[in-house]
């Protein structure tokens, strides 16, 4: 009997052992929110130069309730001393821990206008930062209370007129630094990152990697890294909290992703840069020190025991006097990614001295999803008549391939890798449809004809093609189309076709696009006056009407596409030119 009590008693300590959680206590005193009031002085942190953080001395104007959101108050504060007072509140100092009779307060992340004669900042309140850990679920090892039990805060009273201030209260931009790219790729690409809330800063740092012996500490600088190696772009803002498991940053969002995977590297301040209209710091990120996995409302959350996972990227450039190769990484993120992809490859071209107006590229690469077959990229870019650059026109084409793939609700891809070989060719090779025919009006099912079609290169000869192709041995009585076309206009029928609130699944996505068809090639596809029905991936010409009204269901829940014409066949031929235009034939089938 007293085995028994004790093996009870064993598993009672085991499972009470198993179910708590242990509360996450600061190392540092918390001061609640409902215990600050104007007048108050204290001190907050953040780097000017090189690694190590300085004090800077405040007072507190005031408390802006619901200023952040519902419940969510900004203390507001005047920053003291000869570098705030000279440098303003600049770009890169988000984050900057506050202090207030030795307790921590919360960190730096308001500015107050463009132009402002005074170093005047908004505070995010620590309580609000540390709920972030609530919502950490990263680490199978701990999981963490949200904060030590603080008082909930009460009603506060701030100086008359504060609120004035509220339309022009905004987050302290977070300097988005490009290494390795081109100005205007950096220009081109600005408005997509600055939409997410980071302000790209042109050749103001760079990705380094190199070991910084300096530990962090509140008030270091910390860099979130979204493209490594021969390019790299790097976030940083200044770290608030930090223990030997995590820290806390920024104050604010960078995205407000909520989970993400994203590098967490030091950092070192090179100089600071003061400006009237936007300060900021020069940054080189260096160690990699784990990775962000919360990126919320009040803040970002870094873990040390965790490794990002990122795409790695191998781009090599051919029909160069000087053969070139790249390696970098990009971030894994359904928003981010396409952007970064897109960026970086136009960066490349454009900075390799073969980059000209008449340059035409081919592509051949892949795209690695774990689990599925790869996607194939194979195309030719050429000059036109668009204003877009050839190399913007390409980027942006891999970006839309991206943006498929991470497009959908079934389940979340992990691209394992990517591989671009571009071969250069210095000369504008673009091609325009003139005409297309053939020399009779009737013909029989089985029968084969001949499609002649004349294109006209820029700037040169005519080039005549002869396609012949066989009518299937089914096709009824009647007219049939023959559509004389450029792979955009086929592949552009398919996309416009199926309803834009319809998803595809992963493998049905990937399916499509390597169904796509060659840009260097004409096609000659048959149209047939039967309907044509589309599931997900797959293409069922010529349905029977009895078979249609089976399937009527699958119309109402959007599975189900259906084309007024059936594709029955189609042929092509290699022009070595990018191909531009459409022409129609019709055809009597007696």
């Amino acid at each position: 009997m007293k085995k028994f009590f004790l093996a009870f008693a064993v598993v009672l300590l085991i499972q009470n052992c198993w179910s708590a959680q242990p509360v996450f206590k600061p190392d540092v005193p918390i001061m609640p929110l409902s215990q600050v009031h104007a007048g108050m002085k204290g001190v907050a942190y953040t780097v000017f130069q090189g690694t190590r953080p300085e004090p800077m001395n405040l007072v507190v104007l005031g408390v802006l309730k619901n200023m952040n959101g519902p419940d969510a108050d900004v203390i507001l504060i005047r920053l003291e001393g000869a570098k705030p007072e000279y440098t303003g509140v600049v770009a890169g100092m988000s984050g900057s821990p506050v202090y207030i009779d030795g307790k921590l307060v919360g960190a730096l992340a308001f500015r107050i206008g463009e132009f402002s004669k005074e170093p005047i900042a908004g505070v995010t309140p620590i309580e609000q930062m540390l709920e972030i850990n609530a919502l950490d679920q990263t680490s199978a090892k701990r999981t963490f209370a949200p904060l030590a039990q603080v008082a909930s805060p009460g009603p506060v009273t701030g100086r008359n007129g504060l609120q004035n201030f509220a339309n022009l209260l905004k987050p302290i931009d977070t300097p988005l630094v490009f290494s390795g790219f081109t100005e205007d790729a950096v220009r081109r690409f600005a408005p997509q990152f600055s939409a997410a809330g980071i302000t790209p800063v042109m050749g103001a740092g760079s990705v380094t990697g190199e070991k910084q012996p300096d530990p962090l500490v509140p008030g270091s600088s910390i860099s979130a890294v979204l493209v490594r190696g021969d390019l790299s772009i790097a976030a940083t803002c200044t770290v608030t909290y930090v223990d030997p498991q995590r820290l806390l940053a920024c104050g604010h969002p960078l995205l407000q992703f909520g989970n993400v995977d994203i590098p967490m590297n030091k950092a070192e301040v090179i100089a600071t840069l003061p400006s009237p209209e936007n300060a900021f710091k020069i940054i080189n990120t260096t160690e990699a020190v784990g990775a962000f996995v919360q990126d919320r409302h009040t803040g970002i959350l870094g873990r040390f025991d965790q490794t990002p996972d990122m795409i790695p990227v191998t781009l090599r450039i051919h029909g160069v006097s000087n053969p070139k190769t790249f390696h970098y990484e990009v971030l894994s993120n359904p928003k981010l990614t396409p952007v970064a992809i897109m960026s970086t490859a136009y960066s490349v071209l454009q900075g390799i001295n073969e980059y000209g107006e008449d340059v035409t590229y081919r592509l051949n690469g892949r795209i690695d999803v774990r689990g599925y077959p790869e996607v194939k990229l194979e195309n030719m870019y050429a000059p036109s008549d668009s204003s877009v650059p050839t190399a913007a026109a390409l980027a942006m084409s891999l970006g839309d391939r991206f943006g498929r793939i991470y497009d959908n609700q079934f389940v979340k891809p992990s691209v394992t890798g990517v591989e671009l070989d571009f071969d250069i060719l210095n000369e504008r090779r673009w091609a325009r449809l003139e005409s297309a025919r053939t020399d009779v009006t009737e013909a029989r099912p089985g029968d084969e004809i001949t499609i002649e079609a004349a294109l006209r290169p820029y700037r040169g000869e005519r080039i005549v093609k002869q396609i012949p192709i066989q009518i299937p041995t089914s096709t009824p009585q009647g007219t049939l189309r023959i559509l004389v076309s450029d792979a955009d206009t086929l592949d552009r029928m398919r996309r416009t076709a199926r309803p834009f609130a319809q998803r595809l699944d992963l493998a049905s996505t990937i399916a499509l696009l390597n169904k796509e068809r060659i840009n260097d090639r004409l096609y000659v596809s048959l149209l047939e006056q039967n309907p044509e029905a589309m599931v997900q991936d797959k293409i069922m010409p010529t349905l029977p009407l009895s078979v249609m009204n089976v399937m009527e269901g699958m119309r109402g829940t959007q599975e189900m596409t259906v084309l007024g014409e059936s594709s029955v066949g189609e042929e092509s031929t290699p022009v070595d030119y990018v191909v531009s235009g459409a022409q129609v034939i019709t055809l009597t089938i007696k």
